[in-house]
């Protein structure tokens, strides 16, 4: 069982390690770790991009956002997979295939937010962790969902949105009785997710956090 999740472990760390944020902004000519916030995360370069480029940069923004899911998707999925492509993971019993997700969102997790290929310098893990859970824990994810937009919406705080949502989707998992492992791995990625919050929580208790504007008649 060591090896496969040895496997699975690098292999996660690669697939979070992609810094998404930073090529795309490298790509219209910034160094997102030089602006706004200096993360390499689908908000700052939404905001940054937003600011210099307008809906276009938006756009760039959401699609950080998506390939940054769709990283932790495939971190915490793609050993189901293996099975369909030939024989080398049909050995794999549903206990092994299990932890091997586990081991690959924790990669992918850690890879995000130290990523080998910027420095070990990375983002918060929110939409790498949605991608994450996507896969395995489906229902929570869509809980934890609804908890960012309806607080994004009512207060338009980003920062405040994501880490309630985290606080939210292991609270979800223990509620739906997933299989214990599960639970708590949605434990340690809320523990993490505010970890990598500190100090937008310190601007949120201090009233200086950064409040995306509500669009007027005029801008609609």
């Amino acid at each position: 069982m060591l090896l496969p999740l040895l496997i699975a472990a690098v292999a996660g760390y690669l697939f979070g390690a992609l810094p998404f944020g930073y090529l795309v902004a490298r790509s219209k000519g910034i160094n997102i770790f030089e602006h706004g916030s200096k993360n390499p995360g689908a908000t700052n370069v939404r905001r940054v991009l937003g600011e210099k480029f307008g809906p276009s940069g938006k756009m760039l923004g959401n699609l950080v956002f998506v390939l940054d899911a769709l990283k932790g998707a495939a971190a915490g999925g793609w050993m189901l997979l293996v099975p369909l492509l030939g024989t080398a993971g049909t050995s794999w019993d549903s206990e092994t295939v299990l932890w091997m997700q586990v081991v690959g969102v924790v990669g992918a997790l850690l890879g995000h937010c130290f990523s080998c290929f910027t420095g070990f310098k990375g983002g918060k893990g929110v939409a790498t962790a949605a991608g994450c859970i996507l896969v395995l824990v489906p229902l929570a994810i869509l809980i934890a969902a609804t908890v960012w937009v309806a607080t994004f919406y009512s207060s338009r705080f980003v920062s405040l949105a994501s880490i309630l949502a985290a606080i939210a989707l292991p609270i979800s998992a223990f509620l739906l009785h997933q299989p214990p492992v599960l639970s708590w791995l949605c434990v340690a990625i809320a523990l993490l997710v505010l970890l990598r919050h500190r100090s937008n929580i310190v601007r949120l208790l201090n009233g200086t956090e950064n409040r995306f504007a509500k669009k007027t008649a005029a801008t609609k």
